[in-house]
């Protein structure tokens, strides 16, 4: 069937060896519409963020720009400013009618890791054509926060599809008045629109923004750092905040979200348009995210926001972005939030998992 396959499909994928592994998947990795991909064993620090390119393999490129290679064996640090090259543990063999696009989790996001996958004979990031077979790499770039880590960390996804099921807007306005993707009016145009919040009930606190010097942070430690020494809060009674160029902040929508079981959904780019900002670096939404069926009401989108160029006013209110939303090929048999360990399910305003909650 033609959508975003499963996790069975994904299973059977593997089964058959179209997803390679070495050591084997486990399963905590397969998640309801994607697979998280784990670092190998070395790092590799290169002098430029950059492509394999058109008949070319990235083992090939990268004897151009290593500068060195660290060994994650014991663990080691990810400097803040610098770009890492970090081959993974799964490679791929792509049947002829599927192909895959790779994200950052969404803890990845919430830490200004920039991270994205790059495979052999690429010219896009995080894009895989149908009938890949080859390599996988994780590019890596710390850009507020020094990090730590181990093999077999899970920094990145991939989700793959056969064919393109994204819903037109005619199709989403007939499911949200089906079954309502957001918990009040629509925005729809190329995709569901949401807004930022910057009217949080009983409080000021709106956002985060990241300190410019900190110490380093264990990816593996969870709940452990206290906020304050990594962000400084984002207070306003005005409904509106501005915006440092270079900065990094943690935001949220002011939409409820709403995936339901038998769709996906994939937080589109940003676009000029709307502002000189990035609006996020993590954007899969598994089915079930926010659904009654997998134990939720509505959870917000948080918003990984990065001003580019000049300080910008952001207003309550203001759309930053849209949903893209695309069928299953086939219901997922596990959802976001329902058995699994689902960090973000129902979720506000919230820094990533490694944070004591505030």
């Amino acid at each position: 069937m033609t959508g975003v396959c499963p996790n069975q499909t994904i299973e059977t994928m593997i089964a058959t060896g179209a997803i390679k592994a070495d050591p084997p998947v486990i399963p905590a990795q397969v998640q309801p519409a994607s697979l998280d991909l784990r670092l190998g064993m070395v790092a590799y620090r290169v002098r430029a963020s950059f492509l394999a390119g058109r008949g070319k393999s990235v083992t090939e490129r990268l004897a151009e720009f290593e500068m060195h290679r660290i060994d994650l064996s014991d663990g080691a640090v990810l400097e803040k400013g610098c770009v890492y090259l970090v081959p993974l543990m799964e490679s791929l063999a792509l049947p002829d009618d599927i192909q895959a696009v790779a994200n950052a989790k969404s803890s990845t996001g919430r830490l200004d890791l920039l991270t994205r996958t790059i495979t052999d004979g690429g010219t896009e990031f995080d894009r895989i054509p149908s009938g890949y077979n080859g390599p996988l790499y994780a590019e890596i770039c710390p850009r507020s926060f020094s990090v730590l880590v181990r093999p077999g960390m899970r920094l990145n996804q991939i989700r793959f599809r056969s064919g393109q099921a994204v819903l037109s807007d005619a199709e989403l306005t007939t499911l949200h008045e089906k079954t309502p993707l957001v918990d009040g009016p629509a925005v729809i145009k190329e995709g569901l629109g949401f807004s930022v919040d910057l009217a949080l009930k009983d409080t000021t606190l709106v956002g985060y923004r990241a300190k410019p010097h900190t110490g380093v942070i264990d990816l593996d430690r969870i709940g452990e750092y206290d906020p304050r020494e990594y962000w400084e809060e984002v207070h306003t009674d005005k409904g509106r905040i501005i915006l440092d160029p270079g900065a990094f902040y943690i935001l949220v929508s002011r939409e409820a979200v709403h995936i339901p079981p038998e769709y996906a959904a994939e937080m589109a780019p940003y676009l000029a348009m709307v502002g000189e900002f990035r609006v996020h670096y993590a954007g899969f939404f598994d089915p079930g995210f926010g659904h009654d069926a997998a134990g939720g009401s509505g959870s917000r989108g948080v918003l990984e926001v990065r001003c580019h160029e000049a300080p910008f006013v952001l207003e309550h209110g203001q759309v930053v972005g849209r949903l893209v939303y695309e069928r299953m090929a086939g219901l997922p048999t596990q959802l976001y939030g329902a058995g699994i360990a689902s960090n973000y399910q129902g979720q506000g305003l919230k820094l990533s998992k490694h944070f004591k909650s505030t």
